[in-house]
């Protein structure tokens, strides 16, 4: 957790910039994003360097060379350490006519360990920070704050995250975090486990699902295979907006996720045969778009469900993408669980009868305020190839911790401790609990009675109490007694005002 002062001088950093007149959020964060990358290069060389001394060796491959850029300015100068010595013209020339340059256009070509995802993605970044002053003052601010621990940089990062309160383009929305850890707590997954979110924005799964690794699964760094799959096999995202992706990307190395593949890709045009049945988990809160022109969407996906909604087509994606045995946790509109449409009817077919589904959690409607007041669930389900569904257990979130307006201010009490715990034990107590409890399970056969339908409410059986009503007489001889009394207040009230 990163201290109210941390915080504060995060703040103050967003302040600087609004008042330099960059008030869209992403823009904000992308612009501090270059700053901390190059923060994050030189701690990377001093580390280099103190390694190569204590072997007495020259340092291979550094990430800062010797000699000068091709406008003339010595490479030394663009390390952190030095950069923030210059006045603050200095330090904005610096770095709008040099360093930027080198970011986006030589150091991706450089053979060096900082080759990253994030690296990839600079070739059409842009600068925007208007003048020194403001340059200078966040330049002031990020050297003051100590980041020597990942667990800091990577709260930090997700301090500056929680500032985005407006909706992005095509239906997407940042997923609030603590629903995030429910879903990746639910799924749980695995040391060499490959974790895909094809819809990835800020990469909030990717990051997530890595801490609770760390968190669960101690000590499985310290093994060379695992270590190495970490870093460079087990985490992917897609997403087609190439700012989300550098965001994303520095998302997962300041959590420390050295080279993620967080590549860009329009999930539901591409042709996916090199990437079928290649992930063990997704983990996604995909755009809800509306529809696409079949012509705009892969042919591979047309053919297991031909449909032009999106919310439908990034299902039958998963599909595709999972391994067998793999799992998924994807939050859905309401509309995917009980629409009439025949894509609908045959994809949740699919996924019970092809499937094993194991799970409909309901979130509460006002869970994704400010962006979008939209009814959603989220849906869990194992590739099976052989189907497998038996149950499937159901649980109505009422209180996630927040209210359900647009301050989604925290409130007492929450379900989230009790999904989970109800969760691992749906094969077994769950089953026998009754359908007016907030969870339950119901049979494959109803469900596929019922035309597929996985809407809570059409299994729910609501509790009625019995009432002792008075006798119509009573109520109106109760009317009588009322009427009477309003009479005599009214006949006092004519007396006064005579």
């Amino acid at each position: 957790m990163i201290t109210g002062e941390i915080k504060s001088q995060v703040d103050r950093i967003w302040n600087t910039f609004w008042s330099g007149g960059i008030s869209n959020p992403i823009e904000v964060i992308e612009q501090i994003t270059y700053l901390l990358f190059l923060k994050r290069l030189d701690d990377e060389q001093k580390r280099a360097e103190s390694r190569a001394n204590r072997l007495g060796e020259p340092v291979a491959n550094p990430i800062f060379p010797a000699g000068f850029d091709p406008k003339g300015r010595s490479y030394k100068d663009f390390r952190w350490s030095r950069f923030t010595g210059f006045s603050r013209d200095e330090l904005f020339t610096l770095f709008r006519d040099h360093i930027f340059g080198w970011l986006r256009e030589e150091l991706p070509k450089q053979s060096t360990g900082e080759e990253s995802s994030y690296t990839q993605h600079l070739k059409d970044a842009r600068f925007t920070v208007p003048n020194a002053n403001v340059l200078g003052t966040v330049v002031d601010i990020i050297d003051r704050i100590n980041m020597d621990g990942r667990d800091t940089k990577g709260d930090l990062y997700e301090y500056m995250l929680s500032k985005l309160s407006t909706a992005g383009t095509n239906g997407q929305f940042r997923t609030p975090r603590h629903i995030i850890d429910t879903m990746v707590a639910m799924i749980d997954p695995r040391p060499l486990e490959s974790i895909c979110d094809p819809a990835s924005g800020t990469s909030g799964f990717l990051v997530q699902a890595g801490e609770h690794l760390r968190r669960e699964h101690t000590g499985f760094l310290t093994n060379a295979k695992s270590l190495h799959f970490f870093h460079q096999e087990q985490f992917h995202g897609f997403d087609f907006d190439n700012t989300m992706l550098r965001i994303g990307a520095m998302n997962l190395l300041l959590h420390g996720v050295e080279n993620p593949e967080v590549t860009y890709r329009d999930s539901l045009a591409d042709l996916h045969s090199s990437e079928e049945e290649k992930y063990d988990i997704i983990l996604a809160n995909p755009p809800f778009a509306g529809s696409l022109d079949y012509d705009n969407v892969a042919k591979d996906l047309l053919s297991l469900v031909k449909t032009k909604k999106t919310e439908l087509l990034f299902l039958a994606l998963f599909l595709r993408l999972l391994k067998p045995g793999g799992r998924a946790a994807v939050i859905v509109p309401d509309g995917v669980l009980f629409g009439s449409t025949k894509a609908h009817k045959e994809l949740r077919k699919i996924i019970v009868d092809g499937h094993r589904l194991d799970a409909v959690v309901k979130l509460p409607s006002g869970v994704f305020k400010p962006y979008a007041g939209v009814s959603t669930a989220i849906l869990f389900f194992t590739k099976t190839n052989s189907g497998g569904t038996e149950n499937v257990w159901f649980y109505d979130i009422r209180n996630d911790g927040f209210s359900l307006d647009d301050k989604r201010a925290p409130v007492g009490g929450s379900d989230l401790r009790d999904v989970r715990e109800r969760w691992r034990l749906r094969t077994t107590t769950e089953l026998a609990r009754a359908r007016t409890e907030q969870s339950f399970c119901i049979p494959r056969e109803e469900i596929a009675a019922n035309d597929y339908d996985l809407s809570i409410n059409r299994y729910k059986e609501i509790e009625r109490e019995d009432v002792d009503l008075p006798l119509p007489e009573q109520l109106l001889d109760e009317l009588d007694a009322l009427e009477a009394e309003i009479a005599e207040g009214i006949k006092e009230l004519r007396e006064m005002l005579q």
